[in-house]
């Protein structure tokens, strides 16, 4: 063990830690006892109650974007990074129990990409698949760099060799149990999660002064940095020009609403199969509906103890304070301070031992927690997507089995690999919200335009999804920082903002040739469609006769309406 770690941690923080560590481990072991076939392991065996895919269904979300991302985006931006949350999440979630998941249920799919294959045929399928295999390397890289950042600040160890043990505990897990383990696990990780973060939040608020000395050490600090966000534009989440970079208050309001509440939020939301298989592995398609509104509502209010300790930290943690003046500051996790340190720091500044440990859990939960799912929905799309469907066919369930537990450990090892990328980006959500422009955007394009307008061609699904990705690459490398150094400033674009606008142009590119296309190709016989066209279906078929009898708080509905409404009412308050 180094000597010159971040985070003094006692013995009975350690105990903590390995506690919560056997348990982890002790869950892929019991559930692998239930793996017999390829459901169990990729879908565990479609039996699962609402209330665990809900809060699995969030807890696999709450990895590197909530915990050191969002309270980056807290220390760095102030409230406007709520709209990740409240505009860019929850609107989304709701469409996707309400509209979107009794398709993707009721066809008995296995993952995103297979609906798209019984969409639009081969095209469309493998280049989803590729693209979305893609994606989930490089953001388990990114929930792995975090992960090994935390063990490297506990230990002192080289960045490398903490990357490689926290690999192997994640592989060890979902390697035993698949996705049973993951999930079960997340439930785990959720209630540790918010054990960790609460307190944090309750103590760096309490020495701060409450949220009036919070809001009169944001002022002040803005006051002295002339250069930064303004202290207004900290503390108010409208109209968010500290987070998009723009300087029009009205192209900023555009930017959060369409960039990130429409494109960027339905994008990943409806369509991501990291999201969408924890939904996929319930035990009816009522369940499956409820799942991501059952998940609502703490994500509701994942903002208070995620971007509050980062807007805490740049307040109490004089390393942050100093980073947002402009300082070059020499310590964090891999070698000067960043606003990926913010939660650390504040960690190491303001909890006792004990509460130390809970913590240190916690952020070592979450970020399993993300990981995991991007491993779990990556060897689900490897193995039956590419492996099954391109390159050996008609073989065993069996033989499918060992390539999903082949293609984990690949995962994994890639992964090692992928974090150095994440270890490049100051603010993490930066490059995160790049990659959700490149892969998610484009393929919600094709997919709402597909499952709404039935005349839409196999041959537009592909071409359109091809097309909205090179158009967002294209922007993201010509603006000035969306893609850190390798960004080559040709357009006038900085911050978040410039994710925005990738994304944005993904979509509209996607639909204009998508639409081009269809006017000079051939339609899939609209009888082929049912189940997957919404005009083709039959509404008995999307919703569960069952539901009516149930009691308002276990129908879809009402659920969802409530949701809505408590987060229209925190996006007037705040």
């Amino acid at each position: 063990m180094a000597g010159d770690t971040l985070i003094s941690a006692h013995f009975v923080d350690y105990l903590l830690i390995a506690i919560y560590f056997a348990f982890v481990l002790g869950i892929g072991v019991v559930a692998r006892r239930n793996v017999s076939d390829s459901v169990d392991f990729f879908l565990s065996g479609r039996s699962l109650p609402a209330w665990v895919t809900g809060l699995a269904f969030i807890s696999a979300n709450l990895g590197a974007v909530e915990i050191m991302g969002m309270s980056a985006n807290g220390a760095e931006f102030g409230l406007p990074a709520v709209h990740y949350f409240w505009v860019g999440a929850i609107p989304a979630m709701l469409f996707l129990g309400v509209v979107m998941m009794p398709f993707y249920y009721g066809s008995k799919v296995r993952s995103v990409p297979e609906f798209m294959l019984r969409r639009f045929g081969t095209g469309a399928h493998l280049v989803n698949a590729i693209s979305f295999a893609v994606a989930q390397l490089l953001i388990a890289g990114i929930n792995l760099y975090l992960l090994g950042s935390i063990i490297q600040a506990l230990l002192g160890w080289n960045l490398t060799l903490a990357l490689i043990v926290a690999a192997v505990i994640v592989l060890s897990y979902i390697t035993l149990g698949g996705l049973s383990a993951a999930i079960y696990n997340e439930v785990l990780q959720f209630f540790v999660i918010v054990a960790a973060l609460l307190p944090l939040t309750l103590i760096g608020l309490n020495r701060v002064g409450g949220w009036d000395g919070l809001k009169a050490g944001i002022t002040e600090a803005a006051s002295s940095n002339p250069d930064g966000p303004s202290a207004a534009e900290q503390l108010n989440s409208w109209p968010g020009t500290a987070l998009t970079g723009f300087d029009s208050e009205l192209l900023s309001v555009i930017g959060i609403v369409f960039g990130l509440g429409f494109v960027l939020s339905f994008g990943y939301w409806t369509t991501n199969f990291v999201e969408v298989q924890r939904a996929m592995a319930t035990n009816s398609i009522s369940a499956a509906r409820k799942t991501p509104i059952i998940g609502a509502f703490p994500k509701i209010l994942i903002p208070f103890i995620t971007i509050l300790p980062g807007m805490i930290a740049a307040v109490l943690v004089s390393d942050i304070a100093r980073t947002k003046a402009g300082e070059t500051v020499a310590g964090g996790a891999d070698g000067t301070v960043k606003y990926n340190d913010s939660l650390i720091l504040l960690m190491r500044d303001v909890l006792p031992n004990g509460l130390l440990g809970v913590a240190i859990a916690g952020l070592l939960a979450a970020f399993m927690a993300g990981m995991a799912a991007n491993i779990s929905a990556f060897n689900t799309v490897l193995s039956f997507d590419l492996w099954e469907r391109y390159v050996v066919k008609d073989r065993s369930d069996d033989y499918y089995l060992r390539v999903g537990r082949w293609a984990t450990v690949a995962a994994t090892a890639i992964a090692i690999f992928t974090a150095q990328l994440a270890s490049n980006f100051s603010n993490i959500m930066n490059y995160l919200q790049t990659l959700f422009g490149f892969f998610n955007a484009p393929l919600f394009a094709t997919f709402i335009l597909g499952m709404f307008w039935k005349r839409m061609t196999p041959t537009a699904g592909w071409t359109g999804l091809v097309a909205g990705t090179l158009s967002a690459v294209a922007v993201a490398f010509l603006s000035e920082d969306a893609f850190g150094s390798l960004s080559l400033g040709v357009i006038p674009l900085a911050g978040q903002g410039a994710s925005f606008v990738a994304a944005g142009a993904a979509f509209v590119v996607d639909i204009v040739v998508s639409v081009v296309v269809t006017s000079m190709t051939k339609p899939k016989p609209y009888a082929e469609l049912k189940g997957l066209v919404y005009s083709e279906t039959p509404r008995e078929d999307l919703v569960d006769p069952d539901e009516a009898s149930h009691p308002w708080y276990q129908r879809t509905m009402p659920l969802a309406g409530l949701a809505l409404a408590l987060v229209v009412v925190l996006n007037v308050v705040f």
